[in-house]
């Protein structure tokens, strides 16, 4: 036996998948949009750590549902769910309008992965 380090099926990885319903089309391009958002401060901060794990946290949910993966649609409901109670509480604490608008948008992003046609989309299709 030979270890073989293609992917098991023969389909090209995608960046992003316009088959999708416009719900996780949206949700993609908003991780990818937050993946580059939050590596771009990290870059321009002193490559704080945190900031490189957000990135990466943003990103992975984007890659796995554009690929039709189930793990990347839960990974994305737990990193949205995440980020609105972290918005949340910051807002609690800071009542800052900047605060707001990154609530706003991760809102947004967790409605549209709630969205019906969203989890009807990846309970059927996604493997």
């Amino acid at each position: 036996m030979s270890w073989n380090p293609a992917p098991r099926s023969s389909e090209p990885r995608r960046w992003f998948n316009s088959s999708l319903p416009q719900t996780l089309q949206a949700s993609v391009m908003l991780f990818y949009l937050d993946a580059a958002l939050a590596l771009i401060s990290g870059l321009l901060g002193g490559l704080s750590l945190i900031l490189i794990v957000a990135a990466f946290l943003s990103f992975a949910p984007a890659f796995g549902m554009a690929n039709e993966r189930k793990w990347g649609y839960v990974v994305g409901v737990v990193v949205a769910s995440l980020l609105v109670a972290l918005y949340l509480w910051g807002f609690v604490v800071s009542h800052s309008f900047g605060v707001i608008i990154e609530l706003l948008f991760a809102g947004v992003l967790l409605a549209l992965l709630l969205h019906p046609q969203s989890r009807s989309y990846q309970r059927i299709w996604f493997h």
